[in-house]
């Protein structure tokens, strides 16, 4: 398989040029052109790229890449250990942030909706101009209590956990990853639970004065979902051979 073929694909499934992001969304690191077999990870990081090289990648898929804003401007110490690293493993890198949180099927958050089980969704927290998220309602009032164990169970633990609204929730609103603050928007349309990975002192004192109940299920385990999903779409489509490498971060 080409690596170009699959690039231009999810350039397009994944509307890569529709979002303004800090990241570099699309091919960062190029290989020699040829894919057997596809890692896909959440972040590219020197640990992923061994793991990913030790399991016979020649391609890898991360939300987090390692091109953001003017970060590649001097390639010098673990920019140089990053980059030499891909070429030594002839291993390409793509990167896609913003677009694989919204994306409807393939995004963290649609998954995450999915995996609740939650119902009616519609576009949630706007973030630089496009809404990333989404919103939905459990297919029956439930315990707030109850909404923790689910979370716990579905997308895992450590979970950090705000009581500050009702006790029975019915509409859950998510926005994975470090999305705290959208805690505000999920306040101001009464939304019962506000779902995301990290949890921040402005976003704890907004749950309070909005009386908004929030979980926070890490940065990690909230972004592992669109990844997996994208690894899966490109299993169906083009038969090449794709693992997900769950580095097991904590965070």
């Amino acid at each position: 398989m080409d690596v170009s073929t699959i690039t231009n694909y999810l350039d397009r499934e994944l509307k890569i040029d529709a979002f303004e992001d800090s990241s570099h969304n699309g091919l960062q690191v190029a290989n020699s052109g040829s894919v057997t077999k596809i890692c896909c990870g959440v972040d590219a990081s020197l640990e992923f790229f061994q793991e990913a090289h030790a399991r016979g990648a020649d391609m890898a898929i991360c939300h987090h890449g390692i091109s953001w804003g003017e970060s590649l401007a001097k390639i010098t110490g673990l920019n140089y250990q990053r980059i030499s690293k891909l070429l030594r493993y002839d291993m390409a890198l793509y990167a896609c942030h913003l677009p694989l949180d919204a994306h409807p099927t393939l995004g963290n958050n649609a998954r995450i909706c999915r995996t609740l089980g939650l119902k009616k969704l519609k576009p949630f927290g706007m973030y630089n101009g496009k809404l990333i998220g989404f919103e939905g309602t459990l297919p029956k009032p439930r315990r707030f209590s109850t909404v923790e164990r689910m979370v716990s169970e579905r997308i895992g633990t450590p979970l950090h956990t705000w009581d500050c609204g009702k006790k029975t929730v019915q509409t859950v609103a998510v926005v994975s990853g470090g999305a705290a603050g959208e805690i505000a928007e999920a306040g101001e349309k009464g939304i019962d639970v506000y779902l995301s990975g990290e949890q921040s002192l402005a976003a704890y004192n907004l749950a309070r004065e909005y009386g908004v109940n929030a979980i926070f299920a890490g940065h990690y385990a909230t972004e592992r979902f669109g990844v997996i999903a994208v690894g899966d779409r490109l299993k169906k489509r083009f038969g090449v051979e794709v693992e997900f490498v769950d580095m097991g971060i904590a965070v």
